[in-house]
Parts: C-alpha cells; structure tokens; sequence
C-alpha cells in the first residue's frame, strides 16, 4: 500500500512516521519550500504523548519541551480563581507538554527524513486536486518554483493540509469559509525570568475585556534558569454572530460564514499597537505582562475560526486529518494533540483492514464523531463567563474567590475543562501497544 499526504504539519509528519512503523509506504508532498520552525507554543495532551512515544519520540521531546503539572485561571491582577493539576500531576500516565510547535515540527520531520529517507517530504509542492478511481488515487500537484504540473499515483490520499484544506473542499464543495466567533488573538514568545513554579500554564482576565495566557514552552532556556514564555492575548473584538454551535441557525456560539474580511493564517504577522492598549496597565506582581509583549521578537495575530463537524472525512480511498478534518477554537490544549491521534488511529485502522477503502473507514467511525464532539465542546466555553462574573464583582481584585463566587458558580470552571480533556482513552494503553493480533492480508 502507497499512502500519499498532503501537508507536512505536526498531523501529517506523525501520519508518515505511523504508516512507516506499520510498514505502509508513504509520501509527503508541502507547500513550503523550506519547512521552519514557525509559529509559537502549543500542548500535548498525555494520550498524544503516549502515541509519541510508541513512536520512539518521548526523549526527543523532554529534551525539547517542559511538562506542564499545572493550569491555574487567574482575574486580571493575579489573585487565584481556580487550578488544577495537568499531566502526570493529575495522575495521568503521560505527561502534558508544554512545547514549541515549529520545534515539534521540526523534530518529526528529521524522523520522518531519517526513517522513510530524504526525500520522503516534496517540499514546494502543492496539492491542486486529485481524482479516484477502483485502483488507486492520482493526485496532481505544483512545483512552486516553476509552476510546472505532475502527477502522483496513490493507493491512498490523506489530506493533512489545514484550514484552507484542497482536500476537504473537493469532499465538501459547497462548505464556505471558516467560521469566526469575534475573538481576536494576538501570540508571541518572549525570553523572561520564570513565573510560579515555571511548570504553570496561567490564564488571567476575561476574554470580554481582556485575557492574557502564558506558559514556558522551552527545556534548553529552563536548563538556563530563564523562560521562553508563549503568550496569548484574546480580546472580544466583535459580538459573537448569530450562528449556533452546529455553525447554522441561531445561539450566539459558533460564528458564522463571512465575518471575516481577511484570510485566516496562523503565521500573520500582528502589530504591538494593535495588542498594547489591552494590556499596558495590568500590574499583576508575579507577572511582567507589558513586558512579555514589549520583549516578544514576533507577534502574531489570527482571528479564532474553526469550521462546522462535517458528516464524513472518508470518500473510497481519500480522507482528511487534522485541522483539515476538524479545526477547532484553540481551548484545552486540543488542535495539535487531536492531529496526532488522527495519525495514529488512521496507521491503526489502514494496517488491520482488508483494503485501503475499508481501513479508511474504520478510521473516520473511530475518530470523526469523538473529535466533532470536541469541535463543539470548545465553542462551549464556560469559563469565560465566569471570569467575567469575577471582574464584574470584583473590578480591583479580591483576597479570596469563596468571597466572589459560591461553589456553584465556580463549578463549571472545572466541568468544562474535564469535558474535552479528560477523555476515557487518557490513561490506556496506546492499541499498538496491546494489539496482538495479526493483520489480514492487504490488498491494493
């Protein structure tokens, strides 16, 4: 079996890496002519970092990233609202890592070069549409350079390729745009003295008037005594369009088609006097949150879109994966952990199944409903009209939340993060792990 991916992202790379371990042939081709560790921090969720670790990949990344044991929401001048341990601090297995996405990217790509060879990722190579039929898939594809066409035969297509996903739109034509929920984010990293007990993601202020979050994402400069801190600001830019959580009808919820007037990109580069005004008076006395801003080399902006759960990934031999399949809201650490366990679920299924069609299959019933669910879950926040509740009584700060907030008003907090990460499968085994079984003979 011949496996093409189009997109060479955290979800594509481990797509490759978990084909290979499973001795199917795979294929990259990206758009980048010289993939570079872009963009800022992300995390890994524990049952993603189990998967990298079957895959070999647990020392590359301790080496690289911190484990997080803590995730603490604060009102805007750093007084407690609530916290809860992560990773291995809430007796998960695994731990949660906090780490670089471009230097994650970067990690697997030199595994994948090493493993499946140098020339396994056709960088400069663009997806421009595919066709199928009872043998296999031909995908065509762009230099970027030259412009010149070329086809590529396949068994299978995985589009890996993102947002803005070829793939997805040929399986889904008539989709639209992304859809945007007024929330402006702006992102940086900035080399500072560590906060807390530097193994800390802290969430401060409110989304309505303003939220900060941070959290060290760097093993090398912790070796230093210092912090690469990732840093999100989120404003409520605009009131939330009048489309519900399934991005149709009315709820307030889940954005709507055409509220942009920009293409959404995560390496778009933001201004510090877009984001400054938001933020140059908090004084929070652990926390130097104008400097973090002022000191950040690069800051980013993006609108936070996702798309609607669609009702299939898989067409015959040809699927979506990643934030092709299901781009979501950037809540409880998901988006990049979900792609890798898109990758290992999609090996799994294509390893133990007859045929690619049958394979592929088996992987949308096993991961499309789970992941939509999370889709939802994160445009559901609760925690964001609790903190707004807290600024509200408590404008200039308090000594003590049971003094904002009652038990009840607070519980929420916790329900809805346990919601979307604490899934069922956290603590299992990874199914390569405890998978005996044989696989049937394949066929093309």
């Amino acid at each position: 079996m011949r496996v093409l991916i189009a997109g060479a992202g955290i979800g594509g790379l481990t797509t490759a890496l978990s084909l290979h371990a499973a001795g199917i042939e795979a294929e990259l081709v990206e758009s980048a002519r010289r993939p570079r560790p872009l963009g800022v921090g992300i995390n890994l969720l524990p049952h993603a970092v189990r998967e990298l670790t079957e895959l070999g990949l647990g020392g590359a990344l301790a080496g690289t990233g911190l484990p997080a044991e803590e995730l603490v929401h604060f009102d805007r001048h750093g007084n407690r609202v609530w916290g809860e341990g992560r990773g291995t601090a809430l007796g998960h297995r695994w731990p949660q890592i906090f780490v670089h996405r471009g230097e994650l990217q970067m990690l697997l790509l030199e595994a994948v070069r090493e493993r499946l060879g140098a020339d396994a990722v056709r960088t400069g190579t663009s997806l421009t549409g595919f066709t199928e039929d009872a043998g296999g898939v031909t995908a065509r594809v762009r230099d970027q350079d030259t412009g010149a066409g070329s086809e590529i035969r396949a068994d299978v297509l995985v589009g890996a390729d993102g947002l803005h996903s070829v793939v997805r739109r040929a399986l889904h034509p008539d989709e639209g745009g992304p859809l945007w929920n007024g929330v402006r984010l702006w992102r940086g990293t900035t080399e500072a003295d560590p906060f807390l007990d530097g193994k800390t993601m802290a969430v401060l202020g409110s989304k309505h008037v303003a939220k900060f979050i941070c959290y060290p994402i760097s093993r090398e400069a912790a070796d230093r005594g210092r912090a690469l801190v990732n840093w999100l600001g989120e404003v409520q830019e605009r009131p939330m369009e009048t489309a519900g959580p399934d991005g149709t009808g009315t709820g307030g919820s889940g954005g709507i088609e055409g509220a942009l007037t920009e293409v959404p990109d995560w390496n778009r580069e933001g201004r510090i006097e877009d984001v400054m005004p938001y933020f140059e008076d908090w004084n929070v006395p652990w926390l130097d949150v104008p400097g973090l801003i002022k000191g950040a080399g690069e800051i980013l902006e993006y609108p936070m879109v996702d798309r609607a759960p669609l009702p299939f990934w898989t067409r015959g031999r040809v699927t979506l994966l990643g934030d092709a399949a299901h781009p979501m809201y950037p809540l409880g650490s998901n988006g990049g952990s979900q792609a890798v366990l898109d990758a290992r679920a999609l090996a799994y299924e294509l390893a133990r199944a007859a045929t690619p069609a049958e394979g592929l299959a088996a992987y949308d019933a096993a991961r499309r409903e789970t992941v939509n669910a999370i889709v939802i879950g994160n445009r559901v926040n609760p925690g964001d009209a609790i903190l707004h509740t807290v600024a509200e009584r408590a404008p200039d700060g308090f000594a003590r939340i049971e003094d904002v907030l009652t038990p009840d008003e607070l519980a929420p907090l916790a329900d809805g993060y346990r919601s979307i990460t604490h899934t069922d499968d956290m603590n299992r085994d990874s199914p390569w792990a405890v998978s005996a079984a044989p696989p049937p003979a394949r066929t093309r």
